[in-house]
């Protein structure tokens, strides 16, 4: 039930909610619809950046969890799919025996280096050109923005 006090978005408002939300959803779609020719999906290739970002090619489950923006359990069954596909391992914690690694192989490293060209022409194509010289550091503060009020549940400091 919606409290009585809300404050209804105006016209302007909900036009902005309703283009960002056509806009992500059907840009993750192209995008993971021309991934899907590399075997790959876009979660997948997500995670595979994250690794390979990683001096070592390894990251605990849990900071790739946050890094990804998926669930812990989403990401368990992703992995396996990943780990059945020979692109990522799990490696055990030496420190802590809960704790467990994923860790790019060399498939896996070869797979992100063989799709990348392709998300990248499919971003620039399908974002960064359609935003005509826009502000991209202001765009990307303000959906940084976003993303930290959705974790921390407070609005930004406004300065």
């Amino acid at each position: 039930m919606v409290a009585a006090t809300a404050a209804w978005l105006d016209a302007t408002e909900l036009e902005a909610w309703q283009a960002f939300l056509r806009a992500s959803i059907r840009l993750m779609e192209r995008l993971d619809a021309e991934l899907s020719d590399h075997g790959i999906s876009l979660a997948d290739y997500e995670i595979l950046v994250n690794l390979s970002g990683e001096a070592a090619g390894e990251l605990r489950m849990t900071e790739l969890a946050a890094r990804t923006l998926v669930s812990r359990s989403g990401l368990t069954r992703r992995l396996d799919r990943l780990v059945d596909a020979g692109l990522v391992e799990r490696r055990s914690c030496p420190t802590d025996r809960r704790g467990v690694f994923a860790v790019l192989t060399e498939a896996g490293r070869s797979r992100l280096e063989a799709s990348a060209p392709t998300h990248v022409e499919g971003v620039r194509r399908h974002f960064i050109s359609q935003l005509h010289g826009q502000d991209l550091p202001a765009l990307a503060a303000s959906l940084n923005a976003v993303v930290e009020s959705s974790v921390t549940g407070e609005p930004p400091d406004q300065h």
